[in-house]
């Protein structure tokens, strides 16, 4: 059961003086945990153990699985943080961060099962680290995946008195003959892409450097059809679906999750060395918020599709036969695509 013994609340500070006056506030501590009790719970599926009191929390192995393999991944948000930290608005980074690590073993063929946090702040606050929680339940039950612990810290003198760096790490399961593996991509293989609805996680440094000292965050801008505050913080998909829906009937051959490095930085990720990666670039236009970056910051074509996503987050590589029937399946669920490229020796 998931308790404060599993969301544990730790303090780091000289043992010459008092904790408050260190800048650390265990009343604070003690009142995020009692509040963010019903939450977090909220999230336990079958899976979870709960009654038992101990330092760690507790997950059955799934049934009914012949051969299981658990993939696990560590992410963060980046320096989307900062935008966060300056709008006042913290209950969509948790969100991002579940959805990014989703994604990253979702690609893999992995089923999420459940997700553990971490948070370190300057000063506790313990509003902002609740509506921090808020996200990462919203998105552990629309992933249908249990937060089943965490680790909360107040480090004064290590981040800045409004600051704080949010961390998490999902373990999933995946049948071992299921594994998407890129051993299966072949030459003539097509690539079918998935939209991105803006920056998802990555480029925030360069977008904020570029961006906010011209337009700040509430400035309405025509192109975005709304402010920065919005489109910035506006949350990393998950892609979780459309891979369980494509992955039931087809065997998809790589996947690869847009993240740092862009398009061709991550797929190369995903397709044996020998094989060479074929994007047509005017296959799909770009969400407004890469052109304003291109253009107030004057970068080139090759340094936006090294650091961006482009509009694109997520990459299936399939056989050239199954395309149709694949489309067809996207195009009844309601699904947006694009075919860029393909895959040749």
């Amino acid at each position: 059961m998931w308790n404060c013994k599993y969301y544990h609340f730790w303090v780091y500070l000289s043992m010459k003086t008092t904790y408050s006056a260190a800048g650390v506030s265990i009343s604070e501590g003690d009142k995020f945990v009692d509040s963010i009790k019903p939450m977090v719970k909220s999230t336990f599926n079958s899976g979870v153990l709960s009654g038992i009191g101990n330092f760690g929390a507790f997950f059955k192995v799934p049934k009914g699985m012949k051969d299981p393999v658990f993939v696990a991944s560590t992410d963060g948000v980046g320096t989307k943080l900062k935008v966060a930290i300056s709008a006042g608005k913290h209950d969509t980074i948790g969100e991002d961060l579940v959805n990014h690590c989703v994604n990253d073993i979702a690609v893999c063929g992995a089923k999420p099962l459940f997700f553990l946090d971490y948070m370190a702040f300057g000063r506790l606050k313990a509003n902002t680290a609740k509506d921090i929680v808020k996200g990462l339940v919203r998105g552990c039950k629309s992933n249908s995946c249990a937060l089943i612990g965490g680790e909360t810290a107040e480090m004064p003198g290590m981040y800045a008195k409004d600051d704080y760096d949010v961390a998490g790490t999902i373990i999933g399961v995946v049948e071992k003959s299921k594994i998407i593996d890129k051993k299966n991509v072949r030459s003539g293989d097509v690539m079918i892409a998935f939209p991105s609805n803006g920056l998802h996680t990555n480029g925030y440094s360069l977008a904020r450097s570029v961006l906010i000292k011209k337009h700040g965050l509430n400035r309405q801008i025509a192109s975005l059809r709304g402010n920065l505050k919005k489109e910035l913080l506006k949350v990393h998909r998950s892609y979780l679906s459309v891979i369980q829906l494509v992955t039931k009937t087809w065997k998809v051959h790589s996947i690869s999750h847009i993240t740092g490095g862009g398009i061709l930085g991550n797929t190369k990720r995903v397709v044996p060395k020998g094989f060479k990666i074929n994007v047509d670039w005017n296959t799909w236009t770009p969400n407004p918020i890469f052109k304003l970056i291109q253009e107030t910051g004057n970068i080139s074509d090759l340094e936006m599709r090294k650091v961006f996503n482009m509009g694109i987050g997520l990459i299936m590589i399939v056989s050239r036969k199954d395309v149709i029937g694949i489309s067809a399946a996207l195009t009844k669920a309601g699904e947006k695509f694009y075919i860029i490229g393909n895959i040749t020796e």
